[in-house]
């Protein structure tokens, strides 16, 4: 396969403007390598030439970093068959204290009653993931990451509204979760401020995230085991000590909202892996069968979901609170109310095992380096996304920079607006409800499937959608997201008839949906008959 030079020049790191064939202006694209006619691009690639981007990814090389970006990997270079680590990169980022805290969130926040709850935890949880699972199926197809592959449905401008969300929402819960975890080691040794715990875990997480992807899946491949033997330690003490209480269900309007409102929680957690997904799959060939990656996807999910989402819910049902007041009554409720999830687990496992009980809890803290690595692995991918210049930049130096942006806020974040940032995650994960109401019909409808991909057009603006129709129906989503969320900030007017009206029920993931795919159904149409793409 001939290799054919792109429009940004290796040795002077600058555009040249320049088409040598007829091939060169159909690729047309904005690659800091040379790329061949269907635009995947060789690892040597990256090193050729005397420039300081050269120099650098031939410096990062000795050590074993993952040169490649956002650029298409080659057939010949996607070697990596283990079918499972589709499943043991999401069974890892799962298996952790952040899906635990999902499942707590039933009692104290919703008034859940455990069967209810249980419930909605199982078919939401289904229901979110299967996004996830379809698009991971295309990393091997095309060897395209996520947000690359966004382009055939946002086109070359509009996937860049795109990256900025998932930018956004890379950082946001890296904070979150790391705040989560530098809480639980505070919990531990008092004497630990709250910056110390977000630097180790942070520093951890950058480790494995600057070498790439192999290393990435190398450990998500085993870290979840230590997590899930110290959950199955939390599972037989709490069942041991017969704290746990089977909350009845509640009635009326009030259940609906409630119930509503807890599925919005547990689906944005479960969905938003969805806009990462074909970034761990793009190593993989071709060959691969999408059924069995969709369903080694769909195994690495589930259960880590629903078996600490349910262990959280069960746990959460020893506590008990004054109903005139709030006030907690008994040492689960007052551990929760004092150091939320920290507190929680360390009433279950403090008292019976001491020392060994506050090392299970570490562990549980560190397992948020395993839920954030996907998180900083792809910021990098969704900033080279932004601009020719962003591509210029390695992506591990995005990584660098994407570590440090979440730490400075993080820091501040911990000691006084950890909620308000929390409930601003809540509020922008709508957009993914969005994302697939867009991506869905544009494969189905418009594109009928996989044949109705040209991969080679990924960096040719021309031949991308224009991206008018998925922009303006993007606006539609946003409104429906509006209409319908039930949030701590904000109720909206559909939102407020459902249920308790002084609190709501979120409808806001579904209306996202329904308005984006509806909208995008009718503008798509008229867009491809006006442009022919």
């Amino acid at each position: 396969m001939g290799i054919i030079k792109s429009d940004y020049d290796v040795e002077g790191l600058s555009p040249t403007d320049s088409y040598p064939d007829s091939a060169a202006k159909q690729i047309s694209s904005k690659l800091p390598v040379y790329a061949d006619e269907n635009g995947a691009v060789p690892g040597e690639s990256f090193t050729i030439g005397s420039s300081l981007y050269a120099r650098t990814q031939r410096f990062a090389n000795r050590f074993g970093v993952e040169p490649r970006g956002i650029e298409r990997v080659p057939e010949d270079e996607r070697t990596d068959k283990t079918l499972a680590k589709a499943g043991t990169m999401w069974l890892a980022a799962n298996m952790v204290v952040s899906s635990f805290a999902i499942g707590v969130l039933a009692v104290p926040v919703f008034h859940l009653g455990f069967v209810d709850a249980l419930l909605t935890i199982l078919f939401i949880n289904l229901l979110g993931i299967t996004p996830v699972c379809f698009f991971s199926t295309f990393g091997p197809v095309f060897g395209l990451r996520q947000m690359v592959l966004s382009r055939f449905y946002f086109g070359w401008y509009g996937v860049k509204i795109i990256a900025v969300f998932n930018i956004l929402a890379c950082i946001g819960w890296s904070s979150v979760n790391v705040i989560v975890g530098a809480q639980l080691l505070h919990a531990v040794n008092n004497d630990l401020p709250g910056v110390g715990g977000i630097i180790i875990i942070a520093a951890g997480t950058f480790i494995i995230t600057l070498f790439g992807y192999k290393i990435v899946h190398y450990y998500e491949f085993y870290s979840w085991i230590p997590c899930f033997i110290i959950f199955l330690i939390v599972l037989g003490q709490f069942a041991h000590s017969g704290a746990f209480v089977n909350i009845p269900m509640g009635v009326g309007r009030s259940e609906i909202g409630a119930v509503l409102s807890f599925a919005s929680s547990v689906f944005g957690f479960a969905t938003g892996w969805t806009s990462y997904a074909a970034d761990y799959t793009v190593y993989q060939p071709h060959t691969v069968g999408r059924v069995k990656t969709f369903a080694w996807t769909w195994a690495g999910l589930i259960f880590p979901l629903l078996f600490t989402e349910i262990l959280g819910l069960a746990v959460a049902t020893a506590m008990t609170f004054d109903p005139e007041t709030g006030a907690p009554t008994n040492s689960y409720a007052e551990r929760y109310e004092v150091s939320h999830i920290g507190g929680l687990l360390a009433e279950v496992l403090f008292p019976p095992f001491g020392r060994f009980g506050q090392f299970c809890l570490v562990v549980l803290a560190l397992s948020i380096v395993a839920n954030n690595c996907p998180n900083i692995y792809s910021v990098s991918l969704s900033l080279q996304v932004l601009g020719r210049w962003t591509q210029a930049v390695p992506r591990f130096i995005w990584t660098f920079i994407g570590t440090l942006i979440y730490v400075a806020i993080s820091i501040p974040g911990y000691s006084h607006f950890e909620t308000v940032l929390e409930n601003f995650m809540l509020v922008i994960g709508y957009w993914l409800a969005i994302y697939e109401g867009i991506a869905v019909p544009e494969h189905f409808f418009f594109k009928k499937g996989i044949k109705g991909y040209n991969v080679a057009d990924y960096t040719s603006p021309n031949l991308l959608p224009p991206g008018i129709a998925a922009i303006v129906a993007f606006g539609f989503g946003v409104m429906g997201a509006v209409m319908g969320m039930a949030q701590v900030w904000f109720i909206g007017p559909i939102g407020k008839h459902i249920g308790n009206p002084a609190y709501g029920g979120d409808v806001g993931f579904p209306l996202a949906f329904a308005f984006a795919f509806v909208s995008y159904l009718g503008l798509r149409t008229v867009e491809k008959r006006r442009f022919g793409r």
